[in-house]
């Protein structure tokens, strides 16, 4: 297994890549998901209790707002750190990958 010497952790180069994510973004992120969890539950108890449908539609959009802000998180710290590693160590096919984990995202 190969490890960056500026990370310490392992990103594109060997066979279990593993995310570089600091104490505080691990946090900021589990944060954020467990907020969502519970918005997730909320919907489930609206259609249950036979809530109006706009609002909760509403409360779906603002869950999908909720996951995007998440994503944008991860893809920033993916591209600062993963694809800047690879590619100054030759990896040009982490930009094809890059560009496909972003129409993935885009397209929701």
């Amino acid at each position: 297994m190969e490890v960056s010497e500026q990370s310490g952790v392992c990103c594109g180069t060997c066979s279990d890549r593993k995310s570089h994510h600091s104490e505080a973004t691990k946090r900021n992120l589990i944060n954020r998901l467990n907020k969502i969890e519970g918005q997730i539950r909320g919907v489930k108890r609206l259609i249950e209790e036979d809530t109006y449908c706009d609002d909760v539609l509403n409360q779906i959009a603002s869950i999908q707002s909720a996951l995007n802000g998440v994503s944008k998180i991860l893809l920033e710290g993916h591209l600062k750190t993963c694809v800047v590693e690879r590619i100054q160590e030759g990896d040009l096919d982490v930009l094809d990958e890059f560009l496909g984990t972003i129409q993935r995202v885009m397209k929701k």
